[in-house]
């Protein structure tokens, strides 16, 4: 009874109305900690840095965590096959997939208290998803393997390496590196063709390689060149070897996009996903994503330690990215692009 009073007791910030006051958190944090844990999918310690946030919300709020490995389209599938039956509270999506979870209706809504600090085009009107930290396409190089190191599109084209780009049928990492190329060669959100024809030319070059971009791909030495998300690349160099594998943003072109939390609709912790969020948004939660060499979205408004600002690649690398200009227009390009990319680029394959 005393839990189900607590709960009844959150504001319409909570439900997303407006963002969250002191008050509002105060009565947040206290429902947090009566759930005491928080389950999240496709949000691994290894990935931007996430087990910082999950350490710091287990010693500031007791908050137990898990969490399972997926593909942005199989945290929304898994949301809407388990209703009731959750057993995930938060997930970590690429931004086309923010819109495609509200239309299946499997998020609820919060506005963290600094949510005015947050880009009009990196959120959802109603607070069911923002961007919490941004990342461009760049390429992982093992120098080991690849002595010419591609520095642009036109050089990875016309390589003698294999290329890796990941699991265009449901990653968003995949799916915004066939952007990035379609970019460089011409194309935009409402024309992918450009990118699909691109990566046709590496797979009928005997090229393009189904290996996936990972740690342990790249650890066991399985991916020459990788199309990543520069965070993701900076974090992998790190951890295996910074000597071996060199990072950058190919010179033509590329994209910056991002990834979004969404709330389960049918989260058994909600209050516990909402101090999630909360806290991701935060200062500290935003640092321990820049750790991660994830931009963060309100970088304008911190003051990164210099230590972390150097983990960063060099801005004047990011002078050719693009944001996603036409968001519309790139939903239903990337609804399609599975699709497209077995029609057009994997029937290359040999």
């Amino acid at each position: 009874m005393k839990r189900l009073l607590l709960v009844s007791l959150m504001s319409a910030a909570l439900a997303g109305g407006n963002p969250a006051n002191a008050q509002d958190l105060a009565q947040l944090e206290q429902a947090a900690r009566a759930e005491g844990r928080v389950d999240s999918v496709g949000m691994p310690d290894s990935w931007a840095n996430w087990k910082d946030t999950w350490a710091d919300l287990k010693r500031l709020y007791g908050l137990e965590h898990s969490d399972t490995d997926m593909s942005s389209a199989q945290e929304i599938a898994k949301f809407a096959a388990e209703k009731n039956n959750a057993t995930a509270d938060i997930g970590d999506v690429g931004a086309a997939f923010g819109p495609i979870a509200v239309q299946q209706g499997v998020t609820q809504p919060y506005k963290p208290s600094t949510w005015a600090q947050i880009p009009e085009w990196a959120k959802d009107e109603d607070g069911h998803w923002m961007l919490a930290y941004t990342g461009s396409i760049a390429f992982i190089v093992n120098t080991q393997l690849v002595k010419e190191v591609p520095r642009s599109w036109a050089e990875l084209k016309t390589g003698r390496y294999k290329v890796a780009i990941g699991d265009v049928s449901s990653a968003a990492q995949a799916v915004n590196g066939v952007l990035a190329a379609a970019l460089a060669n011409g194309g935009d959100e409402k024309n992918i063709q450009p990118g699909l024809d691109f990566f046709a030319d590496i797979a009928r070059q005997g090229r393009l390689s189904l290996a996936n971009p990972t740690i342990q791909t790249l650890e066991k030495g399985e991916v020459e060149v990788g199309v990543v998300w520069d965070f993701n690349g900076l974090g992998y160099r790190e951890q295996i070897d910074p000597n071996r594998f060199e990072v950058l943003i190919p010179s033509d072109g590329s994209v910056i996009s991002g990834y979004t939390t969404i709330i389960n609709k049918y989260a058994k912790h909600p209050n516990a996903a909402k101090l999630a969020r909360e806290y991701i948004l935060s200062d500290a939660g935003q640092i321990n994503l820049a750790k991660g060499n994830a931009r963060p979205i309100r970088a304008e408004h911190l003051t990164l330690p210099a230590d972390v600002q150097a983990r960063l690649l060099p801005n004047e690398q990011y002078a050719n990215v693009q944001p996603i200009r036409d968001a519309a227009a790139w939903e239903k390009t990337s609804r399609a692009l599975p699709q497209l990319w077995q029609e057009h680029v994997i029937i290359e394959m040999r």
